[in-house]
C-alpha cells in the first residue's frame, strides 16, 4: 500500500497534507480528480478540501461540458489546461454558460502545487495519466441522482432524464471507480476517507 495514503481518516487536513506530499503529475501540479455520480456531493467536498488546502484552485468539469457534449470535453481540457500546466503556466479556459448555452470569456487557473478537478468523468482513461490522485465520492447512482433532482427542482426533470442515460453509458464504457486511490463517504458531519479499489488491489 502506498505509504502516503491514509488507512482511514475523517480529518481533511490529514488528506491535504498527503496530497501535497505526492509527486507532481502534470508539470509542477499535483492534479487531483474528484469523481462520482452527479449529485453525489463532489463539488461540496471539493470546495471544502480546497479550503483546507489553503485555497487550492478547483476546475469544475461542468465548465468544459455543454448541453450537446456532456462528456466530450477531453480535448478542451487537454488543450486549455493540461498543456499549459505541463510547462508550469497559468491555464486559461472558456467556461460554458448553461443558461446562455454558449462559452463565455476566459478564466484563469493557476498552476498551483495542488489543483482539484471536480466532475463526473474526472477519472476517465484520457485524464488518469495526468492525475496525482483520484478520489471517488462513494454514493449509489440512484441515490445521487435523486439528490440532484431534488436540488435542481422539477423543471430540470427532462435534463436529468437525458443526463442519467448519458452518465450510465459513460461509466459503462469508461469507469472511474475501479481506478480510485481513495473513496470519500459523506457522513454527518464531515467525511470518511478510505483506501480505494486501486490501492487495495496493489
Amino acid at each position: 500500500m502506498d505509504p502516503l495514503l491514509p488507512k482511514e481518516t475523517d480529518d481533511l487536513s490529514v488528506l491535504a497534507r498527503r496530497l501535497r506530499a505526492l509527486p507532481p503529475s502534470c508539470g509542477p501540479v499535483r492534479l487531483v480528480g474528484v469523481d462520482g455520480h452527479a449529485g453525489s456531493g463532489k463539488s461540496t467536498f471539493a470546495a471544502q478540501l480546497a479550503e483546507v488546502l489553503g485555497g487550492a484552485p478547483v476546475l469544475r468539469l461542468d465548465d468544459l461540458a455543454t448541453h450537446s457534449e456532456f462528456f466530450q470535453w477531453t480535448d478542451r481540457l487537454r488543450e486549455q489546461v493540461l498543456r499549459p500546466f505541463r510547462w508550469g503556466h497559468t491555464a486559461f479556459y472558456r467556461a460554458y454558460d448553461w443558461q446562455q448555452c454558449e462559452f463565455g470569456g476566459e478564466r484563469a487557473l493557476l498552476a498551483e502545487p495542488v489543483v482539484l478537478l471536480d466532475g463526473v468523468g474526472a477519472g476517465r482513461r484520457g485524464v488518469r495519466p495526468h492525475l496525482a490522485q483520484l478520489l471517488w465520492m462513494e454514493c449509489a447512482p440512484e441515490e445521487a441522482w435523486e439528490r440532484g433532482r431534488e436540488r435542481d427542482g422539477a423543471g430540470l426533470g427532462p435534463f436529468w432524464d437525458e443526463w442519467t442515460a448519458e452518465e450510465r453509458a459513460h461509466f459503462a464504457d469508461d469507469p472511474s471507480r475501479p481506478y480510485a486511490d481513495l473513496l470519500v463517504l459523506q457522513q454527518s458531519p464531515g467525511y470518511a476517507v478510505l483506501p480505494g479499489p486501486r490501492t487495495t488491489a496493489s
